[in-house]
């Protein structure tokens, strides 16, 4: 049980020696004269809006908890689930594995005992996808349009999953050998399996994408040809190119950055390194560096071919044979914050102290000394505060670390070469909201090429670009603004739909009085594309404290890592995945637990009669009863009765 979990065993409205009631129960007493009655409002929940992606995460949620039951009697509910998760993200099964997991810190559960195991579910639901071979539906029909897709990582895959079902043409460009972007070049394998990750990809191939790989657009084919052969362009080239750190001597040969370290890696290029590494940052990417280093460990360089700068900025490749000389490698990692406040995740940080990772925090690097041979023999460094992203150095508290090797992971650029018109003069491109790349009216782009952050966010660029190109295909005046919460919401006419409980036609002529109408859809309103559902507007009283599902992790300490690739996590079952689903507090939405019907002293809150009930319409209200008490509305759990006028 963590600490957080042991101060917060459940909820409570009142704390001992409270003798005071909050303003509920003054609702109760004058509510007869309001003349308000139970209204239905959905909002996002603030998983769905801290997720960059747009996942629908309490949709999926609902179905793992049963709740949400598929239309096919025979139909999987983690296929269900499968199929909602990929509306928005066609990669859960990595996802899962490395999403640092906005959604979790944003998740209401936090207030009652602990978030919703959000990835964990995820996670289990991507890989029983892959063991159980899911495919997509066909593509969409051919609409005649075709579009280039510049970039095989997580921002083009995504982009091409989303135009394939819209019917467009897809043909899509990668520099590498082969696809997944950052997903296999930027991340090791112990952390993205990679024949999940290829699963994943064959997955999108599949929908009828044209591939062709170890092609630069810029170098090998003019920018010019792809905009003859064409109707729009998708860029989704990553930000590839590492910054070097911004003090002296940090051009000596032996300073290599992040990016390019952990590509030669996954090409399978360096396969151990040499004496000391100082990895400079605090993000995952610095973490990735520090562990991968401590798994390829250290040799004795036997011939200045074998040192990992020659490695990493040439072609050349390490012989594996001289692995077996291996030791234990001396690896430490530097940042401006303190340990708390780096950027990685807490569980990455953790696991690299674990194994055997020296992070030093609050120090800055101010010169890189350099040797006799010209090569860095040390990083001088200082304390510092932190003014905001800006460090203050401390003065006198300067200090050495001796090296062999600096990789510098503190941030990265595109590799614009060829693509000048592209540029904003910052190796990046500049797109409005829509991503549609700036005096371009046919190109678009999205993920780290526009702003590096997570790979759920590139996926959620994607999903974006990809309406502001079909409406171009399709001669249509891209939307000037965004949706305040721009997210895959929730569509209760969609649920309606495909629970064939349509709506009838409506005449269209003035009416009043809808409440016996079929074709209206009674005292609902959605406020999702506006409002985010604050913890506070729920009835946190109804949960009582249940323990999170915790994704199983084998730790491998300092003694055990080197050469150690094995993957670290492992999913939970499906009865816990299945538990975290009853763990989710449906904010914002209805998840049928009657207590409006218990508690309504009219019995004017009523169920929707079995044949006609879907998610969001499981409960109705009989106006003729309903004094306008505020009570159904106080115990809900979920803040989905809001008091308002009606007939």
């Amino acid at each position: 049980m963590t600490a957080t979990a042991e101060k917060k065993l459940s909820y409570r409205r009142y704390e001992e020696g409270d003798k005071t009631w909050d303003d509920f129960t003054d609702k109760i007493f004058t509510a007869g004269h309001s003349h308000k009655c139970p209204t239905y409002v959905h909002r996002t929940p603030p998983c769905q809006g801290s997720c960059p992606s747009g996942h629908d995460v309490r949709g999926w949620l609902a179905i793992a908890r049963g709740q949400d039951k598929p239309t096919g009697e025979d139909t999987p509910w983690q296929q269900y689930a499968f199929e909602r998760m990929t509306q928005a993200n066609p990669f859960p099964s990595v996802m899962g594995r490395v999403c640092p997991a906005p959604c979790q810190s944003g998740c209401n559960r936090n207030e009652v005992d602990d978030f919703v195991g959000i990835n964990a579910v995820e996670h289990y639901v991507g890989d029983w996808a892959i063991e159980n071979k899911m495919a997509y539906p066909a593509a969409g029909a051919d609409t005649g349009k075709k579009v280039a897709i510049i970039g095989g990582g997580p921002a083009g895959l995504s982009a091409a999953y989303h135009l394939r079902r819209l019917g467009h043409a897809v043909t899509l460009f990668d520099e590498h050998e082969e696809l997944g972007g950052m997903m296999r070049y930027g991340i090791p394998g112990y952390r993205t399996p990679r024949d999940m990750l290829d699963a994943e990809i064959k997955r999108i191939i599949d929908l009828g994408v044209e591939v062709r790989t170890s092609t630069r657009i810029g170098t090998d084919i003019p920018m010019e040809k792809i905009d003859e052969e064409f109707d729009a362009v998708f860029w989704g080239i990553g930000a590839q190119s590492g910054r070097a750190l911004p003090v002296a001597g940090a051009d000596a040969s032996n300073c290599i950055t992040g990016v390019a370290f952990l590509e030669a890696f996954n090409q399978g290029r360096l396969q151990h390194i040499t004496g000391r590494v100082i990895v400079v940052g605090g993000g995952d990417t610095s973490i990735d560096v520090a562990s991968v280093a401590r798994r390829l460990g250290h040799i004795s360089t036997t011939h200045e071919n074998d040192r990992p700068e020659n490695i990493v900025i040439g072609q050349t490749a390490h012989d594996v044979a001289s692995t077996a000389v291996r030791e234990g490698a001396d690896v430490t990692l530097t940042s401006l914050f303190k340990f708390a406040d780096m950027m990685a995740s807490e569980r990455e940080r953790e696991d690299a102290v674990n194994e055997g990772v020296d992070i030093k925090d609050g120090i800055m690097p101010l010169e890189v000394l350099l040797g006799d041979d010209g090569r860095a023999r040390a990083l001088k460094m200082c304390k510092c505060d932190m003014d905001g992203m800006k460090p203050i150095p401390q003065e006198g508290t300067e200090f050495e670390l001796e090296c062999d090797l600096i990789v510098s992971a503190i941030g990265q650029s595109g590799n614009l070469e060829g693509l000048d018109t592209l540029d904003n003069g910052k190796g990046f491109i500049d797109t409005d909201k829509n991503y549609k790349v700036a005096n371009k009216a046919n190109h678009f782009a999205g993920g780290d090429i526009i702003r590096p952050h997570l790979l759920t966010t590139a996926i959620g660029h994607a999903s974006i670009a990809v309406e502001g190109i079909h409406q171009f295909l399709m001669g249509e005046e891209l939307a000037e603004r965004r949706p305040k919460v721009d997210v895959h919401h929730f569509n209760l006419l969609g649920e309606l739909h495909q629970r064939h409980q349509d709506p009838e036609e409506y005449s269209h002529e003035p009416t009043r009085g809808t409440a016996e109408s079929d074709f209206a859809v009674h005292n609902y309103e959605d406020r999702g594309d506006k409002q985010i559902i604050p913890h506070d507007q729920l009835f946190l009283g109804h949960f009582g404290y249940e323990e999170r599902n915790h994704t199983g992790e084998t730790k491998i300490d300092a003694n055990a890592v080197l050469g150690n690739f094995d993957e670290r996590l492992t999913s939970i079952s499906e009865e816990q995945a299945q538990a975290e689903g009853n763990r989710c507090m449906s904010c914002g939405m209805c998840f049928e637990c009657d207590n409006c019907v218990i508690y309504c002293p009219q019995n004017a809150v009523f169920r929707v009669k079995k044949d006609k009930a879907t998610v969001g319409r499981y409960v109705d209200t009989d106006y003729t009863k309903c004094i306008g008490c505020h009570i159904c509305m106080d115990v809900c759990p979920t803040g989905y009765i809001q008091m308002g006028l009606g007939e």
